[in-house]
């Protein structure tokens, strides 16, 4: 077992419910038993300095300095750690442990994300009534002040669905709460209070700015009204357009574990970095959607799915594994790689695309596409290693994603990146609002030049 999975099972808390008292629209109980854990963090965490201030954590190298930064331990993200061999926990429960243990819709199997973010704020899994608790306040909160939606109403069509995204979450900056306390010039003990309402606020509100866009850009712009008997995911797919409840159900698998993927992350990072300057979250979090719509991090399942589409016209459906091998092998021959394959941590296969793949199992079997996923599942790694450039020859999230949403109708590729910025608000402002909290400061690393860093290196040998 490795020292960092040693680590995160020690560190696993005790699994705690808590009742409430009563559950309304307006509060779920869910400030009220942060701001009971909040104190015993911050003493836990400056005691901890105070006694290891001058600790070593981590040595890097020239090559890390050029590349990227990879696996440097220089940040702290309580909500959530990435391990090589185990792959996500949530405040230290693996992905197929809160698919058992966090609460679900009635009829349903698959965990509810307002559940994820009770435990990514408190490390608690919480109760069903909690948990509908945050359901209702969700959709208390939920409503867009008419300058929002009148600006996406007149985005143009050909503005990216993620670009529409990122600016109409800065233009709900408006709302801000805790913009408006700090130029009021509120206490510094007080800043985790406005950001958990504005976090709270932009994560009811991002399935309407999200369906809003949608339905402008590919539908007839109508929009469905929020429910507040329904749960996040199926007031988010309602809104849509979607009436099918499987694919509610794959909407709050996918909503739910793509909520979070520690600190390091080009979109978490970001909004970390930029919240640090005290930035609201709604501006940390248009900063962190940027950078999710990148290739390389949140279009990706986009560029999976074009590759299969691709795949599928010049192969058909019937292809043999020893032809889909032969063809594997003329990709990277070619220089070209196989989108959906490695990551910049994990050193398995992704447990968020197992959990899609399992879900395909139940529901899907019979579907070409995800035919087409499976036997790639069964290829590309053998092929990967023959080669011997990879690190990671497994299937990541991305792998999968797209053929689910496929399959269920939601066909519009474009649109698929916005969906994973819903999701991972979750996670990103659960770990800003305890940012807050713990008064962690502004960002502020030391950079050096090619020069000064040639230099550094002489004075180092001597």
């Amino acid at each position: 077992m490795s020292l960092l999975a040693t680590v995160l099972r020690a560190a696993r808390p005790v699994m705690k419910t808590r009742m409430l008292a009563s559950t309304s629209a307006s509060t779920s109980g869910l400030k009220e038993r942060l701001a009971e854990l909040i104190p015993e963090k911050q003493k836990e965490v400056m005691d901890f300095r105070q006694q290891h201030k001058d600790t070593v954590v981590d040595t890097f190298t020239v090559d890390q300095v050029y590349g990227g930064m990879r696996s440097i331990k220089c940040m702290v993200t309580e909500t959530s750690v990435l391990d090589p061999n185990e792959g996500i926990r949530y405040r230290g429960f693996t992905l197929d442990e809160l698919q058992e243990k966090l609460p679900k819709a009635k009829g349903g199997s698959e965990p509810l994300p307002e559940a994820a973010f009770w435990l990514l704020l408190t490390g608690e899994i919480p109760t069903k009534d909690q948990t509908d608790a945050v359901s209702k306040e969700w959709a208390s909160r939920a409503d867009l002040p008419k300058h929002v939606t009148d600006m996406i109403a007149n985005f143009p069509q050909t503005l990216h669905p993620m670009s529409q995204f990122s600016a109409a979450v800065c233009a709900l900056q408006s709302e801000s709460k805790f913009a408006k306390a700090y130029a009021d010039g509120v206490s510094k003990k007080e800043y985790w209070h406005y950001a958990y309402e504005d976090s709270m606020d932009l994560i009811a509100k991002l399935p309407v700015v999200a369906a809003s866009i949608y339905r402008n850009i590919y539908k007839d712009g109508t929009l469905r009204p929020i429910d507040a008997n329904l749960d996040w995911s199926a007031n988010f797919t309602n809104m849509l357009g979607f009436s099918d409840e499987k694919f509610t159900e794959l909407m709050r698998l996918y909503l739910t574990i793509h909520a979070d993927h520690e600190g390091g992350n080009v979109s978490a990072h970001t909004v970390h970095l930029v919240g640090s300057a005290l930035s609201d979250p709604y501006l940390s979090f248009a900063a962190g959607m940027n950078g999710l719509a990148g290739p390389l991090h949140g279009l990706a399942n986009q560029e999976v799915l074009v590759w299969l589409t691709e795949l599928r016209k010049q192969v058909g459906d019937d292809i043999t594994k020893e032809a889909l091998r032969e063809f594997i092998w003329n990709t990277l021959k070619s220089g070209k790689v196989v989108p959906g394959y490695g990551h910049a941590v994990l050193r398995k296969t992704d447990p968020r695309y197992m959990l899609q793949r399992q879900f395909a199992l139940k529901h899907l079997p019979d579907d070409k596409m995800f035919q087409l996923v499976s036997k790639l599942y069964d290829i590309v790694p053998p092929v990967l290693l023959e080669q011997g450039k990879a690190k990671n020859p497994w299937p990541n999230v991305d792998a999968h994603s797209g053929v689910l949403l496929q399959y269920y109708g939601l066909t519009e590729m474009h649109y698929y990146t916005v969906l994973f910025g819903v999701s991972r608000a979750l996670g990103v402002l659960a770990s800003l609002v305890w940012d807050r909290a713990l008064g962690l400061p502004l960002e502020r690393p030391k950079s050096m030049s090619t020069p000064g860093l040639k230099a550094y290196v002489e004075a180092k040998k001597k």
